[in-house]
């Protein structure tokens, strides 16, 4: 398609994060919580629509810039990368949350909108993309098998830089991006939502499949030993069996006051980085939940954006936001203990009725630093890129794809959060609607009944800087079940400013 739209103004400006996190936590107050049903973006009864249409019309961008459709019928699309004459290449999945399971491929988006496989993996997610000294590199998040990093030649010629990644739970190997000392850069996701093993993992699939499975400390920490207790998902027919699981050990394994977990890399919840054509696996930092984003801005500094606890599963974390962080080196971020750079052994983080998260480490390993900006409380915001070029507008501040909420698997929320593409001041965090649904409601376009955006999960700038290429992973719906992605729904778009757009 070649379709494109002049949208409206630009939209208004936004509270700053600090503020926009208050008002959250206020109209999701325990009361009003526990008294109204929960209205995410994707909550349904019904089955996915069998097609997707797309109106570029429907989104609503900052006066001045146009958006185009460059490829449709994707299936799970996670990252765009570009090579050195400027061609488009696309990274699908090969997985989706909800257990649906396809084949993760490196597609080359051909004018017109077609597609050329350049390569086919067979241990998924493929979370991401990025090109480097002449070769693709790929973040495999290795459900089946382990995270790997992997370098694909043009020839579609596979090589494992890194494998053993600790990726079989909730959250994968992401990134990868270029830094400027030439390392390739890569997140690791931690097994669990706050540290323990629990149900919801299985309902996640894979404490089924890897029940020893566990997070580990990319350094020593000492535990509390605090550990809590749930039903056996493994024993579904004894409905009596409860294990009491402590932190960074296998379900069912209890911890002691005192004990050591000895840390190790790779690790769970961190940021490593490896050379262009293997070698020795660095850590950079750590104490993330799940550092999905990476970017370096002009001057060299890392930013990652970070997915906040879920209220979910044996030790459920109440309103926590994304994060996004300016990485400093050698330091921990707080997880599995701070949240928004707070102890999350507080009240504020205890779910409506429900205790609050006990401490599970005797002592943090650093102050945790302060967030750069905190966005909206599930709106899973993943894949980041830095405006360079003035020609395309706000140089220096990010561009952050917001997937949207999962609710009510990730807890209830009173209206949809996310599913639109924002920009944050690096400056000042002060966050602003970029890339939106038009409308007087948020949501996905399906929600919508729109040709909008529906699951934006990853931005970059071309090699040029003046086009912001959007991947949208496509309709994803939530029922009591969980999630329920549906194939083939996935778009790449491509939004310029009028004087550059051809």
């Amino acid at each position: 398609m070649n379709a494109q739209a002049t949208n409206r103004p630009p939209p208004r400006s936004r509270p700053g994060p600090t503020l926009l996190v208050a008002l959250a936590a206020l109209a999701a107050a325990p009361g009003c919580v526990s008294a109204r049903s929960s209205s995410g973006g994707g909550e349904t009864t019904k089955p996915p629509p069998p097609t997707r249409t797309i109106r570029t019309s429907d989104i609503a961008l900052p006066r001045g810039y146009v958006i185009e459709v460059v490829a449709t019928g994707l299936n799970f699309p996670t990252g765009v990368t570009f090579d050195d004459a400027g061609h488009v290449y696309v990274t699908e999945s090969g997985y989706s949350y909800g257990e649906v399971f396809t084949t993760p491929r490196l597609l080359r988006i051909e004018p017109g909108g077609g597609t050329t496989v350049v390569a086919t993996g067979k241990n998924p997610p493929w979370t991401g993309v990025a090109w480097a000294d002449g070769a693709f590199i790929i973040s495999e998040g290795g459900v089946t098998e382990g995270g790997r990093i992997l370098r694909i030649a043009p020839d579609g010629q596979k090589q494992t830089l890194v494998a053993g990644l600790p990726s079989f739970g909730d959250h994968h190997t992401n990134g990868p991006v270029v830094g400027p000392d030439g390392f390739i850069y890569f997140g690791q996701g931690t097994a669990t939502n706050s540290g323990i093993v629990g149900e919801d993992n299985h309902k996640f699939g894979w404490l089924k499949r890897h029940p020893e499975f566990h997070d580990v400390p990319c350094k020593d920490v000492t535990l509390t030993g605090a550990a809590l207790t749930s039903s056996n998902p493994l024993t579904p027919r004894d409905e009596d069996d409860k294990v009491t699981t402590g932190a960074f050990v296998p379900f069912g394994t209890q911890t002691q006051k005192g004990q050591v977990i000895p840390g190790k890399v790779p690790c769970s919840g961190a940021v490593m980085r490896v050379p262009v054509r293997g070698g020795t696996l660095n850590l950079v930092a750590w104490g993330f939940r799940n550092p999905f984003g990476l970017a370096f801005s002009p001057d060299g500094k890392l930013f990652v954006t970070d997915n906040g606890y879920d209220d979910r599963g044996s030790r459920p974390v109440w309103g926590n936001a994304d994060a996004l962080w300016a990485v400093t080196p050698g330091t921990w971020y707080g997880w599995p203990d701070f949240a928004d750079g707070r102890l999350v052994s507080q009240d504020r983080y205890a779910p409506p009725g429900g205790p609050t998260p006990p401490t599970l480490l005797e002592a943090p390993p650093n102050p945790p630093p302060q967030p750069v900006a905190l966005f909206a409380v599930h709106s899973s915001s993943n894949g980041i890129d830095i405006a360079r070029d003035p020609s395309f507008g706000f140089a220096g501040e990010a561009f952050v794809a917001q997937f949207g909420d999962q609710a009510p698997d990730v807890g209830k929320v009173l209206h949809p959060v996310g599913f639109k593409v924002v920009r944050v001041d690096l400056k000042t965090g002060v966050i602003r609607d970029f890339a939106v649904n038009r409308g007087k409601d948020n949501g996905p376009a399906s929600r919508l009944k729109s040709g909008g955006l529906e699951r934006p999960i990853s931005v970059r700038f071309d090699r040029t800087g003046r086009s912001l290429y959007v991947v949208d992973f496509g309709v994803m719906l939530m029922d009591e079940r969980g999630a329920r992605p549906q194939q083939g729904t996935g778009a790449l778009f491509r939004i310029t400013r009028a004087a550059t757009a051809g």
